[in-house]
């Protein structure tokens, strides 16, 4: 009797559930049919908003100095210390830190591209491993093609969808998100490799010797812990889903944002669909956005929850890696189908 439970829970748990593809689609990107339609009717109020915050590398800096100080102690923790403190303030710093990375990528924290590019860098050395300028180019593709099958990096693949699309599968894919986020993009779409992501590999080598050096292993096992429990089933990490994940609606909204009270922890990450419609927009502007244009606003679907959404994505029956709205492979010779945004350049 108990034998045959266990199977039948086994096979539950392991049986595919949800969508077996994607929203396929072949409209216009929505954000820049969007970001053209608002720049006709607002273009000066929304123009006045662009450029870098020097706010950010002040607070971005603050949060890194506190993780090594936090890591610096590691070894002298106990367990159950050592393990509350990277998940509750090294995952949120981790976490947040990552985020000013993706503030960074989009030059809003100085001026210059290189002065962004050596602060991201910067950044990164919470983080054992080297990323910062991994995900800059894979994150330029990520806007300029949202949605394009095996160009797009930030779209789960189809075989990720065949293999992770079970419980066990979606818990999976939660528990380690952020592994998914960074190797995914290595598989679909070549990256060239410049000086700066040479160095960017250099210098985490240099530092994570250093902090080896100056603080004995612990402390590199504290930053590495801190990355994978700040990026899976912590509340910050519902951000990866809700951002593009089709949890309400017919996937015709690709684009969704959530407007709690996390985004003071996250860089306004939240206001996505605003950060969509205007990336040089930067993090303490965007609300301003649905001030001068509600009505491109109001009537949108909306995340109620981030911490939910990690939930809902597991155990909601119509929830998988196929949820997501996607145009197919070969789209990219369409040029109407082109995001008109540029990584680090205004929108005209």
């Amino acid at each position: 009797m108990l034998a045959s439970q266990l199977k039948t829970a086994a096979e539950k748990l392991t049986e595919h559930c949800g969508r077996d593809d994607y929203y396929w689609t072949t409209d216009n990107e929505m954000h820049a049919v969007r970001r053209r339609k608002m720049l006709e009717k607002y273009s000066s109020e929304i123009k006045k908003l662009y450029g870098p915050d020097p706010l950010t590398w002040k607070i971005a800096t603050a949060v890194v100095l506190f993780q090594i100080f936090l890591g610096s102690l590691a070894s002298s923790m106990s367990w159950p210390v050592f393990l509350l403190t990277a998940y509750a303030i090294g995952g949120t710093a981790t976490h947040n830190s990552f985020l000013a990375v993706h503030e960074i990528t989009h030059n809003l924290a100085f001026r210059k591209a290189v002065h962004n590019e050596l602060f991201a860098i910067f950044l990164n050395i919470i983080v054992p491993l080297p990323y910062a300028m991994g995900f800059k180019s894979h994150h330029r593709d990520h806007h300029n093609y949202l949605g394009w099958e095996q160009v797009d990096p930030d779209l789960p693949t189809a075989l990720e969808g065949k293999l992770l699309s079970s419980y066990i599968g979606k818990f999976f894919f939660v528990t380690f998100q952020v592994f998914f986020y960074a190797l995914r993009p290595t598989l679909v779409r070549k990256m060239k490799i410049t000086r700066m992501h040479v160095l960017n590999i250099v210098a985490q080598i240099i530092f994570d010797v250093i902090f080896y050096k100056l603080f004995g292993p612990w402390c590199i096992i504290y930053f590495f812990l801190s990355l994978v429990l700040g990026t899976g089933w912590h509340p910050l990490a519902g951000h990866f889903l809700t951002e593009h994940y089709i949890f309400q609606g017919d996937g015709s909204q690709e684009t969704f944002s959530y407007y709690g009270p996390l985004n003071w922890l996250a860089w306004n990450v939240g206001h996505h669909v605003e950060h969509h419609d205007f990336p040089y927009v930067p993090w303490r502007h965007l609300h301003k956005l649905r001030e001068i244009a509600p009505e491109f606003y109001e009537n949108l679907e909306v995340t109620p929850s981030w911490p939910l959404a990690l939930y809902d994505f597991v155990f909601k029956v119509n929830m998988n890696p196929f949820s997501r709205t996607v145009r197919r492979k070969g789209s990219y010779l369409r040029p109407d189908l082109r995001s008109a945004e540029v990584i680090g350049k205004e929108e005209n």
